[in-house]
């Protein structure tokens, strides 16, 4: 790390900057530490944005633990023994049960985010197109465009891809959002508030393209070693950690989480709403210490309550 300085105005901006490469280019945090500081306050100020600086690498480093070290062969072995156990099959769904899937996910999902229609009315509108009229529109549209989420995945034959990324987001939020489509742009921050104040901080907007990059790379290396549920809890954890678009990160991370179970052969799985505070603390636990283990053992809580739902 190093010190910058720069005179503005006749007035000295001091700044603590560190350069690091990540997906094959350098990149580079600054953090402003005052103007016309003495020798003792920029002294102490350096020491921590120091700190703030290696937190916020560490933080948003999509090679962590299970994917910064290789999983062991028992650790595999468990993950494996967990699927075999909750019975989950290659199955492919008939329309009908399809069809039912995609009104309870379309439902959950959006309900999460804070949508207000009811599991009828979404029904209503997927079955009928019979829109409440005391809804919002953009409720109504982003039920549409979940729905058309689902067929767009059991069509698709990509894994994971930024484009594949970007265009679930596109279609769910294609009459709803006007950047429908497109990842954050310069100077676009995402902070997650709870009660409690600060729940997540999405990534830097400066660094999203090359995470999500990472995140890829990763599963490309990956995608034929570890189980399923391992490559689908790591794709939409580190995902919804990245934060790549100002809103709509939640359904898009998802739905990629059935995307990757699809793809290597196992059913969809639907979150429910009234399990949402749960799945909020596995998301807490795998950011704040690398585990991943209460995301898989949620997934497979979940899977037990969809195969109730769609037998």
């Amino acid at each position: 790390m190093y010190l910058e300085k720069r005179n503005v105005r006749g007035k000295i901006k001091y700044y603590l900057a560190h350069s690091f490469r990540e997906d094959g280019k350098v990149h580079k945090i600054r953090k402003l530490l005052g103007t016309d500081l003495t020798k003792e306050v920029l002294e102490e100020r350096k020491n921590k944005a120091e700190k703030l600086i290696l937190e916020e690498i560490e933080k948003y480093k999509v090679l962590k633990d299970p994917i910064e070290t290789e999983l062991s062969t028992e650790e595999i072995k468990f993950v494996m023994h967990l699927e075999k156990e909750a019975n989950l099959k290659i199955i492919h769904l008939s329309e009908d049960k399809w069809a039912i899937f995609s009104e309870l996910f379309t439902y959950n999902t959006n309900a999460i985010e804070g949508s207000r229609l009811t599991n009828i009315e979404v029904k209503e509108i997927l079955e009928r197109g019979n829109w409440p009229k005391d809804k919002s529109k953009e409720d109504v549209a982003e039920t549409y465009g979940v729905s058309e989420a689902i067929s767009y995945i059991r069509q698709t034959k990509e894994h994971i891809s930024l484009n594949l990324i970007k265009e679930i987001h596109k279609i769910v939020f294609k009459n709803s959002k006007n950047f429908a489509g497109e990842f954050r742009k310069f100077g676009e921050e995402v902070v997650v508030m709870g009660q409690e104040g600060i729940v997540h901080e999405g990534a830097p907007q400066s660094r999203v393209i090359s995470l999500l990059n990472e995140l890829i790379k990763w599963y490309e290396n990956h995608k034929d070693k570890y189980p399923a549920l391992i490559l689908a809890a790591v794709v939409h954890n580190q995902f919804e950690n990245i934060h790549p678009f100002a809103d709509g990160n939640g359904r898009v991370g998802r739905i990629l989480l059935n995307n990757i179970l699809l793809k290597k052969g196992l059913p969809p799985v639907n979150i429910k709403l009234n399990h949402r505070f749960e799945y909020y603390k596995t998301l807490q636990e795998y950011e704040k210490n690398n585990n991943l283990r209460p995301t898989i053992e949620f997934i497979l809580k979940e899977y037990k309550e969809t195969k109730k739902k769609i037998k």
